[in-house]
């Protein structure tokens, strides 16, 4: 269960849910913050948060990556970035930078 939800904790968890590490979630409303439900998958290792969130520029990002990921083959670093939340492989292929939120792998 997490709390408070906020929109950028629900994008968080969606591209969560389609790389397939988490199921499905659910935003309970309790009048106040609301809260979410996750069903775990069992294919978390870690999950975290980035503060404060450092400006990523395209070129950097591989620096980036091999600082908080294990592998280069698997893990995933979430920007925010003009387009929307995504992850460190959809920026490259868009060619776009942004401000880094988190990481999960």
């Amino acid at each position: 269960m997490l709390r408070p939800a906020s929109k950028l904790l629900i994008k968080f968890l969606t591209l969560m849910q389609k790389h397939g590490y988490i199921g499905e979630f659910e935003i309970i409303d309790d009048h106040r913050s609301n809260k979410i439900v996750v069903e775990l998958l069992g294919r978390i290792n870690k999950c975290g948060v980035i503060s404060p969130r450092f400006d990523i520029k395209l070129d950097s990002m591989e620096k980036w990556t091999t600082q908080i990921l294990p592998s280069r083959q698997f893990g995933h670093l979430v920007l925010t970035t003009t387009f929307g939340v995504m992850t460190h492989d959809d920026c490259r292929k868009k060619h776009t930078g942004g401000k880094i939120v988190g990481f999960f792998f």
